[in-house]
């Protein structure tokens, strides 16, 4: 049995934004169609750290069966360090023998498909007219939301770190601005993609029909909106059963009171096949919080596995 392994650079090289935002398009409507089994993550956080290892696997059943696993490593430091703060594999098993097939870095894989499907969110929950764009990080997933969301006239960043998002804003075309108010004040889509422990946004800041995708928030207490966003906002998820247990900026305006338990009009796969509304009305806050699925991770890597058999990239290890 040989498996074919695909390092960081490959994957990067063969998992484009547009095909990956296709793909996480079709995985979130499969998953809104029942095709596909995803458990919750499986969490590893050791009491006094603040790094953690999940293990998020996924099934596909039908004519091509398929096993996925994304083993990951969390450490919020690592931008500290130059490092991505997502380190770790995504294997692939045959769906009939239970043989690996596929096994592939998994920081590529997380970067671009969360992008993505922060892509398949704005498309389908921003205002058309939408011109200004304004994200709150420098990181690795500020950097790859860049690339995902093209077309605006504006591009706002902030980071606490002034010098990382003077960076990015230098190589993108972007503007790095003195505070996270002043990216988010007018911006017509806003991306939160911080580590931080604490909400990074305030309701105040957002103009009439914005739409936010928030994807970031130092794991496991995933968290960077107030309550009063969460409870003014048309808010949407990638699965009802991950918000409502590890989305604690959700989880917090739950237990303030602030919303109910019917708080959440929809996961995102709802809206694409057409089950549950979207957007209503021009001046509506819309609120996208991702907290990252696996049936994303093996909709990526069955995608990087047959471009990389297509082009002829990756090793082939007898295992």
């Amino acid at each position: 049995m040989s498996v074919l392994v695909l390092n960081q650079e490959e994957v990067e090289q063969l998992l484009d934004m547009e095909g990956c935002i296709e793909a996480m398009a079709e995985a979130l409507a499969s998953l809104a169609h029942g095709e596909v089994h995803v458990p919750l993550r499986f969490i590893v956080a050791p009491e006094g750290e603040s790094n953690l290892i999940g293990l998020m696997p996924a099934h596909r059943a039908g004519d091509s069966p398929l096993y996925s696993l994304k083993t990951v490593c969390v450490f919020p430091d690592n931008p500290q360090r130059g490092l991505d703060a997502h380190q770790g594999t995504v294997t692939l098993f045959d769906g009939e023998t239970g043989e690996v097939r596929a096994l592939m870095n998994a920081s590529a894989i997380t970067a671009i498909r969360t992008a993505a499907v922060s892509a398949v969110a704005t498309r389908t929950l921003a205002r058309e007219d939408a011109s200004e764009l304004g994200i709150l990080g420098a990181g690795v997933q500020a950097r790859s939301h860049l690339e995902a969301l093209r077309g605006f006239d504006r591009v706002r960043i902030y980071s606490p770190t002034a010098e990382h998002a003077r960076a990015l804003a230098e190589e993108t075309g972007a503007k790095a601005v003195a505070s996270a108010e002043e990216a988010v004040r007018g911006a017509d889509v806003v991306v939160t993609a911080t580590s931080s422990p604490e909400p990074v946004l305030e309701r105040a800041w957002l103009k009439a029909g914005a739409h936010v995708n928030v994807v970031g928030g130092r794991p496991p207490q995933m968290r960077e909106l107030d309550v009063a966003t969460v409870a003014d906002s048309a808010f949407f998820v990638d699965r009802r059963e991950s918000a409502e247990a590890e989305a604690f900026d959700y989880r917090d305006a739950l237990e303030a009171g602030a919303i109910g338990p019917d708080h959440i009009r929809a996961e995102l796969g709802e809206v694409l096949i057409g089950a549950k509304p979207g957007r209503t009305g021009p001046d509506e806050l819309t609120v996208f919080r991702s907290l990252g699925l696996a049936v994303e991770d093996l909709a990526a890597a069955e995608y990087v596995v047959r471009r990389a058999r297509e082009n002829g990239v990756g090793t082939e290890v007898e295992f």
